[in-house]
């Protein structure tokens, strides 16, 4: 959908965790008439109020999702007036929802040549795991800190960590030791009712695009790949659809029910960007509520004892440089009809509370891997999310791409092989700041699970007081305070 030839050559090389602008519509046509449906995001004072459900239905609308904990309503309406008849003296803020997109990577045209995993002696694919190595010094931190203990019936998770994402493959035999359920927050039919294969089973939380159990493999992986704690606990919280959409209202309920269920750990490997000023149409739009939504549901799990890891974004953008975001908005969703003249937000990794990952890779202590969002005051720490090695960066040419500089992790089985792997064999390499994000949640949660009464902000403390210090001596625009690792944080003092 982008018109960058950067972003499309980022889309064809990789699976990217990136929110793409859409407003949340569905259309219905019958002979005489056409009415268009939308999703609104509303942020009430402090609380729902007792009348919220006849407050929507005068307006013209219908409640999808309500959220006490965050006061806040998901609404469906085709009523082109309705923000304007809802009449509420409580409201703080209200905006057409946003939509994120997960896009895959796409296998066609000039690529490098898939990989052909060859076993290790014993088995395992450790000699590939180049990140997971480098982050556990060679799998030392495990003996320091794992996650968990093994006992005569499994494994007795000391830390948890909740993964909202596309779903896992709860099966998959690097995985099935350390899964323990979750929740799928896809309404039947999918968000916008076109999804036939979406039946709406809450406890569904079966990996329809594979992000996820990527995701999941570098936390806790335990088998023939292993994650940063191969023995931490994960749960799933499935909000992407098998279309790859997830709007604002169902991750931001994930965030509260997985702050409720316990977990000690959150990884969103997903991102986007909220506008304060946009006109579609001639109509002036804002994402306040969303920014606002954002920010109390991070609150609300950080309050419950909960460090929230998000990536910072696959847009070579300097964070910084709020012109060059506004100008990216344009020349990306312009040709929408879309026009942004206002501060441009990241979400979540921008959300204060949240520790926001940039992606660095296996050859450089100088350069990020060349997708990764930066930029300073906006990136807290690095971790290894891969690319497509050296020659790819120094040359551009796509033929010179070497998957193996990436990350190697879980895949759903029943998948087709993802385009970097010659056959499926229940993995696959990938890159992007998602497989960076995971790696930091993995560190966090080998933390709790060494120390269980800290809280979020001595996690995010010690990750990053025992970042290495890559790029820029101090604190900088590329890796924050450094690149984390897992070992160095367990054998900090």
């Amino acid at each position: 959908m982008r018109k960058k030839k950067r972003g499309m050559t980022m889309v064809a090389s990789s699976v990217l965790a990136m929110s793409l602008l859409s407003f949340s519509t569905s259309t219905h046509t019958s002979a005489k008439t056409q009415t268009v449906s939308k999703n609104y995001l509303i942020a009430y004072n402090q609380s729902l109020p007792k009348d919220y459900q006849t407050e929507v239905k005068n307006a013209g609308g219908v409640v999808v999702r309500a959220i006490p904990e965050l006061g806040a309503l998901e609404v469906k309406s085709s009523n082109p007036n309705f923000l304007d008849k809802l009449n509420s003296t409580s409201v703080v803020a209200a905006n057409v929802e946003k939509s994120f997109k997960l896009e895959n990577g796409n296998p066609e045209g000039a690529d490098g040549q898939p990989v052909a995993l060859t076993p290790d002696p014993d088995g395992t694919y450790w000699s590939s795991q180049w990140d997971i190595q480098h982050l556990t010094n060679g799998g030392k931190s495990y003996a320091i800190e794992s996650g968990g203990t093994k006992t005569t019936t499994g494994v007795k998770h000391k830390a948890v960590v909740g993964i909202i994402d596309s779903g896992i493959d709860a099966g998959h035999p690097d995985l099935k030791a350390n899964f323990m359920g979750g929740e799928n927050f896809v309404p039947a039919g999918g968000y916008y009712g076109d999804v036939p294969e979406e039946k709406g089973n809450t406890s569904n939380v079966t990996d329809t695009n594979g992000h996820g159990t990527h995701v999941a493999g570098s936390i806790a992986g335990n088998g023939k790949v292993k994650g940063v704690g191969p023995d931490l606990g994960i749960r799933a919280y499935r909000i992407f659809d098998a279309s790859g959409s997830a709007p604002t209202g169902p991750i931001v309920d994930a965030i509260v029910q997985a702050a409720n269920d316990g977990v000690d750990v959150i990884n969103m490997s997903i991102g986007g960007f909220d506008s304060l000023k946009y006109y579609y149409e001639g109509t002036r739009y804002s994402d306040v509520a969303d920014v606002l939504l954002w920010k109390r549901a991070v609150q609300y799990a950080v309050k419950k004892n909960v460090t929230v890891v998000a990536s910072a974004g696959n847009d070579s953008l300097n964070y910084a440089d709020k012109k060059a975001l506004t100008d990216y908005m344009n020349e990306s969703y312009g040709y929408l009809g879309i026009k942004y003249s206002g501060v441009t937000i990241e979400v979540p990794g921008s959300t204060p509370g949240v520790i926001n990952v940039s992606s660095s890779n296996e050859w450089s202590t100088n350069k990020l891997a060349f997708y990764s969002n930066y930029g300073n005051g906006f990136i807290d720490v690095a971790a290894p999310g891969g690319d497509n090695g050296p020659v790819y960066d120094a040359t551009l040419d796509l033929n010179q791409r070497n998957f193996t500089y990436r990350a190697l992790s879980t895949w759903p089985r029943y998948l087709d092989a993802y385009f970097t792997m010659q056959k499926n064999d229940g993995y696959a390499y990938l890159h992007g700041t998602s497989m960076a994000a995971p790696k930091v949640a993995g560190i966090a949660g080998v933390i709790k699970a060494a120390h269980p009464d800290y809280t979020p902000s001595q996690v995010e403390a010690l990750i990053e007081k025992s970042a290495l210090d890559y790029g820029k001596k101090g604190h900088d625009e590329l890796y924050g305070s450094g690149e984390a690792n897992a070992y160095t944080a367990l054998t900090s003092k």
